[in-house]
């Protein structure tokens, strides 16, 4: 009998289901997706049953995989954030959960900002102001749905939802209950105040505990439908992002996490809550790691504007066939080997501007583009901007006082070995790269071997998981061309950021 560990990551796509040995090994993995629901221009929505469901059925894809002789001891979640599920006393959902991704709020948190709002958010939480949120989102259902807002007795997020599903406990860890901005950065517990403002009261949310801790056993009716042991301990996860960062071992200031994905966060870890010593732009939240924060900014839809540039530059290769996609990314990687650090002198701007100035007027496009350049030249540009961008970001973090030692990539850029130069030679820094994808569910499944004590601590977990990183270290001879690019992008950017 070989006995296992399970990690759930519940993103906002799909779910993975990963298991592994106490090795760190993996023994199978499963995943199910589910879809977003737009019911009105800048909404995104979830059924919550659907998202519970894919849940189900990725555990138990994983069990009957690995087979009889493997005993799952534990299981964590590692889960989307941010998003709320409006529910009755039991759970039930009244309402779809509103997503991260929703922008119904805007006009919502124009006016606060407006009303001089935002400055006590932030000194209480840690947080600014953010449309998709559920202290705005719970807000905006008591203005505009009234009835929907009168029969909700839990405002849920996706961790203590399907905690609660498991187990029949209402629990979140306050990674993930932060994200609600409606936790105090200080105590970690609920703010009455950010409550009120929200229209709510704190007995209307979960119980907040430490990620690691053991929450209970699963319920009879979950084991009878994933086929895991009845005994089955479920763990308290947390935020996605949070969890992969203590899988790469970001667990200490100095390591910095950049993720790759559709949209691209930047991540650090302070050792105090002091929302005066980090940077104004970025966000403060619990990491999953005791006595550590983090510190993340999203900088933009890096991957989507990627997506975007060679739907509309390499029309020749067909976006809906897998295998031709996988043919253009070699291609696109191929032609830009050919290109010259600086891109000819032109410059890329990524769409809806640069993430570091707040302005209503910002926009993005390519600057100084001439009948030489190519498809490949403008592609590097989209490239080099990005990398601006996060150089961008970088600098703010050093601003405020906190180390930069090392940038650890997760997420699709990972997978362009051009891309990721371009990210050292621009910011001048060496990044740590991994071939590893699953890292969320990784981390959850670290935190339930501590809470199983199968681990004694984090960092034993993290030790007989660890992942090989390939390091990607800056070309100096590029340093020239990259300081006179990065000027020229900042001041572009504030030029453009003007109207």
């Amino acid at each position: 009998m070989v006995d296992a560990i399970l990690g759930l990551d519940i993103g906002t796509n799909s779910t993975k289901a990963v298991l592994f040995d106490r090795s760190g090994s993996e023994v199978a993995s499963a995943e199910q997706s589910y879809p977003l629901s737009t019911p009105a221009a800048g909404w995104a929505e979830q059924d919550p049953e659907r998202l519970w469901q894919a849940v189900i059925r990725a555990i138990q894809a994983v069990v009957n995989d690995a087979g009889p002789q493997v005993h799952v001891l534990a299981l964590a979640v590692a889960a989307q954030s941010g998003s709320v599920i409006p529910a009755s006393a039991d759970g039930t959902p009244v309402y779809p959960m509103i997503t991260w991704l929703d922008e119904r709020t805007g006009p919502l948190v124009d006016q606060w900002k407006a009303d001089g709002v935002e400055p006590n958010v932030r000194r209480i939480s840690g947080w600014l102001l953010h449309s998709g949120l559920a202290l705005p989102n719970i807000a905006w259902l008591r203005q505009h749905r009234a009835d929907i807002f009168a029969k909700t007795e839990r405002f849920l997020g996706v961790t203590d939802y399907v905690n609660h599903r498991l187990t029949g406990r209402f629990v979140a860890d306050l990674s993930s209950g932060a994200e609600m901005q409606l936790v105090e950065a200080t105590s970690g517990r609920w703010s009455k105040q950010l409550c009120d403002l929200a229209g709510i009261t704190p007995a209307q949310l979960s119980v907040l505990e430490p990620a690691g801790r053991a929450i209970g056993r699963i319920e009879a009716e979950v084991a009878r439908l994933t086929g895991l042991p009845n005994q089955t301990i479920v763990v308290n996860g947390g935020h996605d992002q949070c969890c992969t960062a203590m899988a790469m071992g970001i667990s200490a200031p100095g390591r910095v996490m950049l993720s790759c994905g559709t949209a691209w966060v930047i991540t650090t870890v302070v050792d105090s809550p002091a929302v005066e010593t980090i940077p104004a732009n970025m966000d403060l939240n619990f990491h999953i790691v005791p006595q550590r924060w983090t510190v993340s900014q999203l900088l933009g839809g890096f991957g989507a504007t990627l997506e975007w540039s060679l739907n509309q530059s390499w029309q020749d290769f067909d976006p809906q066939q897998a295998s031709t996609r996988a043919e253009l990314y070699t291609a696109f990687n191929q032609a830009l080997e050919q290109t010259e650090p600086g891109s000819r002198g032109l410059l890329f701007l990524p769409l809806g501007g640069g993430s570091q100035l707040e302005s209503e007027q910002a926009r993005g496009g390519f600057v100084g583009l001439r009948l030489d350049h190519t498809r490949a030249t403008m592609g590097r540009a989209v490239l080099e901007g990005t990398a601006y961008e996060v150089r961008w970001g970088v600098e703010n973090i050093r601003h405020a006082g906190l180390p930069v030692e090392q940038l650890c990539l997760v997420g699709g850029a990972t997978r362009s070995s051009i891309w990721t130069q371009i990210l050292a030679d621009v910011i001048g820094v060496p990044l740590s790269v991994s071939a590893y994808t699953r890292w969320p569910a990784l981390g959850a499944a670290i935190l339930a071997g501590v809470g199983a004590g199968v681990f004694r601590s984090i960092e034993a977990g993290q030790e007989l998981f660890r992942k090989e990183f390939e390091t990607i270290e800056p070309d100096q001879s590029r340093r020239r061309v990259y300081d006179a690019g990065y000027a020229e992008y900042k001041q572009l950017a504030q030029l453009l950021s003007e109207g």
